[in-house]
């Protein structure tokens, strides 16, 4: 585990959301990511979301600089709601079990936030790698980006009271309740910062989310057409 760093006096406090399903192998290189940031005061709130193999034994590990708490599955939108309402920070940064927060850059984009009072929530670019206990077939079978590419996911940092205006995630479908909010956002026109630099490490592996799912494309397509709806119905 990282070693404490102390806390500048007059830092706002910073609740980390992980959402967890049966991910043992990962979660705890997630977790030390986070750890490894040198901003301070920071909570880190994991749910398990109905996982059945060790990820409880993991999150616990880390207590009680990490808060574990678990539910019945509900999928990933039903976690992150979960721990937005066990948050009790000012802002809100997002990490999925999987992936990793790029070093030193939760004070890069906090910096942005209290600089600009004007600004809702800070995004950033992700780069993707291949796990490194996939095999080499399987490998080949996986499309990894070579370049970092701008993400409006998991990696974002957003104001604790602007993510209240647009309300939570919604858990009607399997993927993209990411992409639902921050529609949801533009169009009450919250202001967003999107930085050149690299925020998150998305980790590529066989069980990917995205990869279990691909039938859920629909989800996607239901997510646009409801936007376009709502704009329609404004305008």
């Amino acid at each position: 585990m990282a070693n404490p760093i102390p806390v500048v006096d007059d830092a706002p406090l910073v609740s980390t959301v992980i959402p967890v399903y049966n991910r043992e192998r990962y979660l705890a290189e997630a977790i030390e990511s986070m750890l490894a940031q040198t901003y301070r005061p920071l909570e880190i709130v994991v749910v398990d979301d109905g996982s059945t193999d060790g990820s409880a034994d993991v999150a616990r590990r880390y207590a009680p600089t990490v808060r574990y708490e678990f539910q019945p599955h509900g999928g990933i939108a039903s976690a992150r709601n979960r721990t937005l309402a066990l948050a009790k920070g000012r802002y809100l940064a997002f990490l999925d079990s999987d992936d990793l927060w790029e070093q030193g850059q939760l004070s890069v984009q906090m910096e942005v936030l209290r600089s600009r009072p004007e600004v809702d929530a800070v995004f950033g670019h992700v780069t993707e790698f291949i796990s490194r206990e996939v095999d080499q077939e399987t490998a080949r079978t996986i499309h990894c980006r070579v370049e970092p590419m701008p993400s409006m996911g998991p990696g974002a940092i957003i104001r604790a009271d602007a993510f209240e205006r647009v309300g939570p995630f919604r858990s009607h479908g399997q993927v993209g309740e990411f992409i639902d909010w921050h529609l949801r956002a533009s169009e009450l026109g919250l202001h967003s910062v999107m930085l050149p630099q690299v925020v998150l490490r998305r980790r590529l592996h066989d069980s990917n989310q995205s990869s279990e799912q691909r039938s859920s494309r629909l989800d996607y397509v239901r997510i646009l057409k409801a936007s376009l709806d709502r704009r329609r119905n404004q305008g």
